[in-house]
């Protein structure tokens, strides 16, 4: 009898303790969902129609956590899925720079009419069509910085364009145009268009940016003695096998390569008087190389923006130091190509037809985050800063849940 009883205790014994083991919380990657999903819901509320997922990837110094929340009728995303990271591009035109610089290839500190070191080439083409105004007083510093006073054809309208920018009116005229930069800058000249004298003022130019690419393969050609293009440097000395840290990460620059590999994120666009979105799939990015053409998934951007905010990719640590504090005296906020934001760090951000996204590294916790809110609503200005303020905040709050600095005050 004593040992039929001992073996009942020890039964409820291990009853008790196997069911205090199945009683566990919520994971980490749990509560990251449920918070970003709040912010999901919100933000639903005040736009008044679906926002189809938050997504948060977020490394720390002992974990990778990823977390998709999606409406109800939507598919989570994975960390393989693809997306257009639009804007945050400009960091890798950076990189490139940078790069030819460490090199001795180019000096950012040129005039953008110099001869490229070495060769009797100029950085930018001796031709009419280049003849943009305060041509002989920019620097490649002050396009990376966007100091130089260029006209953006790209975000802001255009004289002869229906009161949009060129790239939109020429893209509603016919989604397979072939842009180039030398048709973008063209813009530019003939219309006499420009913000502020170089070096007196801050203003975003992704026409600033498309000069850099022309830039970036002018140097390479000259160097290899062969036409090369900006995505054939990114290939061969950022991103490609061959480069420090290899990573799946694409430029496309011509006007009918417009696919993403699967799986990938759908973009979603809200506009004023149109009751259902607009989705884009296939879309035509060669108005926006160096400045907005890239595409990648969640990991590998984050390996590209940890890796070089940490000195351990191409570039030297004095030299992503620039890359970070070489503010013009308009904005201490944005670098080389590389924005500074309280909590979240050192990267930037991206907006193209509907994906919303942030690229950012913070040295002070080794923390890397990339954030991507496939949707973006242009119905009115306030919901547009709805949507963008939405995405950050699901970035800070990731961070927050984790135990690091969330939103600032």
């Amino acid at each position: 009898m004593k040992k039929i009883l001992l073996v009942f205790a020890l039964l409820i014994i291990l009853i008790i303790s196997c069911s205090k083991d199945d009683v566990t919380g919520p994971t980490q990657t749990e509560e990251v969902i449920e918070a970003i999903e709040e912010i999901r819901v919100s933000m639903e509320t005040e736009l008044g129609h679906i926002v189809p997922s938050i997504n948060v990837y977020i490394q720390t110094p002992d974990e990778i956590i990823f977390a998709s929340a999606a409406a109800p009728e939507e598919t989570p995303l994975t960390t393989n899925t693809y997306f257009r990271f639009a804007s945050n591009t400009k960091t890798f035109t950076s990189t490139a720079i940078l790069n030819m610089f460490e090199d001795g290839w180019l000096d950012i500190y040129d005039n953008i009419i110099d001869t490229i070191p070495g060769y009797e080439i100029s950085y930018v083409p001796d031709t009419a069509a280049w003849e943009i105004p305060y041509k002989d007083e920019i620097t490649i510093e002050q396009l990376l910085q966007h100091s130089a006073g260029v006209y953006d054809v790209d975000n802001d309208v255009v004289p002869n364009c229906d009161d949009l920018s060129y790239v939109e009116y020429t893209f509603n005229l016919d989604p397979t145009h072939q842009f180039t930069v030398e048709e973008l800058v063209e813009q530019v000249t003939i219309n006499d268009l420009s913000y502020f004298p170089p070096g007196t003022g801050y203003n975003y130019s992704n026409t600033g940016y498309s000069i850099l690419s022309e830039i970036i393969a002018r140097v390479y050609t000259a160097h290899i003695r062969n036409d090369k293009t900006y995505a054939d440097y990114l290939e061969d000395y950022i991103v490609g096998n061959d480069t420090p840290v290899p990573l799946d990460i694409h430029f496309p620059g011509l006007a009918d390569d417009v696919f993403l590999p699967d799986p990938h994120a759908l973009g979603t666009i809200y506009v004023e008087s149109q009751v259902y979105p607009i989705i884009f799939d296939e879309s035509n990015m060669s108005a926006h190389v160096a400045e907005g053409n890239g595409y990648s998934n969640f990991e590998n951007l984050n390996q590209f923006v940890r890796t070089l905010m940490k000195g351990q990719n191409v570039l030297l640590p004095e030299t992503i130091e620039l890359m970070q504090t070489d503010y013009s005296a308009a904005n201490t906020g944005y670098g080389l190509g590389c924005t500074t934001t309280a909590n979240l760090g050192f990267g930037h951000n991206g907006c193209i037809r509907g994906y919303l996204s942030i690229m950012v590294y913070d040295p002070d916790y080794d923390v890397s985050l990339i954030a991507l809110l496939p949707m973006v609503d242009m119905s009115s200005e306030d919901n547009f800063y709805t949507s963008f303020l939405g995405m950050y905040d699901a970035a800070w709050k990731a961070r927050e849940v984790l135990g690091f600095p969330g939103k600032p005050e």
